[in-house]
């Protein structure tokens, strides 16, 4: 074999060597930031349920308010019911003494 023989198959060797390296590396990069992008995927969806489940409490909370109210305001119209019939009854007496 000639030694330029020889040089040119080292040479293509350690290219086909030095490009599996380099194509071993960008493809563990790749997988690297892929992994990244993961779990940053996965902290958005956890931050987005932990919002969603804030949002339920508060509505829950804000259901019991509403039911406090309207039963407040029952009560207050059941009492307005009662004083109008006593302030007719109280006018039919002074129409009466006069």
């Amino acid at each position: 074999m000639e030694p330029t023989t020889i040089v040119a198959m080292i040479a293509a060797v350690s290219g086909i060597v030095l490009g599996w390296m380099g194509k071993t590396q960008a493809f563990k990069k790749d997988v690297a930031q892929e992994a990244g992008n993961g779990a940053s995927l996965r902290t958005d969806v956890e931050y987005i349920k932990r919002g969603v489940d804030d949002m339920r409490l508060e509505q829950r909370a804000q259901g019991q308010r509403f039911d406090v109210l309207s039963e407040r305001v029952t009560r207050i119209e059941e009492s307005a019911k009662q004083y109008h019939k006593r302030l007719d009854r109280f006018e039919e007496n002074r129409r009466g003494d006069l």
